[in-house]
């Protein structure tokens, strides 16, 4: 279905099985893989800084005030897109479309320094390449065990009843019901027994330009023998991602390499860290990139059928912060 670096995918296995730590990098298309064992992260200039394995050394405090600007697109611009995944949906191509953008910044920031500063359940900083702060994991592995923790739906924390309103909005509510049930059966692939063991969790983000609430959920499934110990199988499996993609997964996928026009490289893929029996990976969302002297985030939101061109416009341009207080 996906183009694949399968050699890379066996390489994770390998060492999975072997129980040999190590760190792995996979872009949105899963055409690069990158795999880092334990003694070769310090040289590679990669910076991780996740809830059960971390590399960062002790920072000061930043002396400075933050520069922040962006500069996105217009809503004419925007719409381009927004219409070619509205007219598919239309079409019944597509139920859920994840549209994302790229808006230029400026910042008196350095990469580093966004990646020490920022806060999030999961951080990384690769080579002067890319920083990414981000709230949401991709799958767990604890124990044979795989979970995954679905988020869509954002809001702005300072609305009166932003939590409730954002569980009742019809949209986001819908949007949310289609990621659960599409995680639900990539789980199945590599699972049995998979079950929603929590529906619907309000998560409250502080970031420096304004508090979000986010809804996530909880699913879980047992790992089926033939995946037992195989990462990169399973990782081959089930990416893309879901939720930054949209159902269903093939066609979706045309839909947004048609609508997008640029090519999201490493943002929305997949890294994750194994320590020697279990896994904690993440999507690289809340993303930005250094591409020659400019620095650009990507950020972006599920399309349906309700979507609103203004509130979709909007959204992506909420996601374009740092969460650095």
């Amino acid at each position: 279905m996906f183009s694949v670096n399968h050699q890379k995918f066996m390489e994770m296995d390998e060492l999975s099985l072997q129980k040999v730590p190590y760190f792995f990098i996979v872009d949105f298309l899963t055409e690069n893989v990158v795999i880092f064992k334990e003694n070769e992260i310090e040289k590679s200039g990669l910076l991780i800084d996740f809830q059960n394995f971390s590399n960062t050394k002790k920072q000061e405090e930043l002396q400075k005030n933050i520069e922040w600007k962006s500069f996105p697109e217009t809503m004419e611009n925007f719409k381009l897109g927004f219409d070619k995944v509205q007219k598919n949906i239309r079409l019944g191509n597509s139920y859920l479309v994840n549209y994302t953008r790229k808006t230029k910044i400026e910042t008196n920031l350095t990469l580093e320094e966004i990646f020490y500063h920022s806060r999030a359940k999961y951080k990384v900083f690769y080579k002067d390449f890319f920083v990414f702060f981000s709230p949401e994991t991709f799958v767990k592995i604890i124990d044979g065990k795989i979970l995954t923790y679905p988020m869509k739906g954002t809001i702005d924390a300072s609305l009166e009843n932003a939590a409730e309103i954002l569980k009742n909005d019809k949209k986001e509510k819908a949007e949310h019901y289609t990621v659960v049930d599409l995680l639900r059966n990539d789980l199945s692939m590599v699972a049995d027994d998979v079950k929603v063991d929590q529906f619907q969790h309000i998560d409250f983000i502080k970031t420096k330009q304004k508090d979000l609430y986010a809804m996530s959920s909880e699913i879980s499934g047992v790992l089926k023998p033939e995946f037992d110990g195989k990462v990169g199988s399973i990782m081959q499996q089930l990416l893309p991602a879901g939720s930054i993609l949209g159902a269903p997964k093939p066609k979706t996928l045309e839909i947004i390499l048609n609508a997008e026009g640029f090519d999201r490289g490493y943002y929305t893929g997949v890294c994750g860290w194994f320590d020697g029996k279990n896994v904690d990976s993440c999507v690289m969302i809340r993303f930005i990139e250094k591409e020659g002297k400019e620095l650009y985030f990507k950020s972006g939101g599920g399309i349906t059928h309700m979507s609103k061109l203004e509130d979709e416009y909007q959204e992506m341009k909420n996601k374009i912060y740092v969460p650095i207080h």
